[in-house]
């Protein structure tokens, strides 16, 4: 059964985000980062609301994050072709999706959602919905752990300020090996926190490795060059509002 709805905030299963460690949240994978959040939360206290999972970018005076170059924001790439009608939030997963290995990982793809185009590390092509929304923030956050992230960053993430501070920091960080043992942990649900056609803030839920709970992490997205793109802060922060909860209740879940 799959779980729907938004977040309950104020329910005291929140936690309010302690733990502001720059280098961990720029540049690790967020499945490791989590290994590190379930060590320190074991230890905190505290209930309320998710911070604020905005995650707005401050791109170079130039950019303009919701315009593709050619001054159409829904000109999609050659070849790319997906049905934009539904959008409402998602309240299940789309019925076609399946799990595909990324490294030791693995992240949900559709072929009506996307991503409906790979090209080594890109996997691009997504619905201009909120579940294609979704969809991309699983796809484009998991390649950056891995080798082949600059081509991620390049093609994947808005240009400005946020995405040159985050090539400095993770060009210091190493690469997650893409084969041998699987992660520990894994995606477990979602939710979409604010959606328009130009901009989606996305939640993750990942299972905590070797622990009965839960991790919580936002990304945002814009809409650029005809898809969806990764927009992180002007000092480089892909994720926000990270916490550990209990459970996926108030989440969409991947469980079939």
């Amino acid at each position: 059964m799959l779980n729907s709805g938004r977040p309950q905030g104020g329910s005291g299963e929140w936690e309010q985000p302690f733990w502001q460690q720059r280098g961990w949240i720029l540049s690790a994978g967020f499945l490791l980062v989590l290994l590190v959040l379930a060590g320190f939360t074991m230890i905190s206290g505290g209930n309320g609301t998710p911070a604020d999972a905005s995650g707005g970018d401050k791109p170079a005076p130039s950019a303009d994050p919701d315009r593709d170059r050619g001054g159409r924001p829904d000109a999609r790439p050659a070849g790319c072709r997906t049905d934009d009608s539904d959008q409402a939030k998602p309240t299940t997963a789309p019925k076609d999706f399946k799990w595909k290995a990324d490294g030791t990982g693995l992240v949900p793809v559709s072929k009506t959602v996307g991503p409906r185009t790979y090209d080594g590390p890109v996997w691009s092509c997504f619905a201009h919905t909120p579940m294609g929304s979704v969809m991309a923030a699983h796809a484009i956050t998991d390649h950056l752990s891995y080798p082949g992230w600059r081509e991620v960053v390049d093609r994947q993430v808005v240009p400005g300020a946020g995405r040159d501070a985050l090539v400095a920091s993770r060009t210091t960080a190493g690469d997650k090996p893409t084969s041998g043992e699987p992660d520990g942990g894994g995606y477990a649900g979602f939710t979409v926190l604010s959606y328009d056609k130009a901009k989606s803030t996305v939640m993750f839920v990942v299972r905590v490795p070797g622990k009965n709970a839960y991790g919580t992490a936002s990304v945002t997205l814009r809409w650029r060059d005809g898809d969806w793109k990764l927009a992180p802060d002007a000092d480089g922060t892909v994720y926000s509002g990270m916490s550990q909860i209990s459970g996926t209740k108030g989440f969409v879940t991947w469980e079939v």
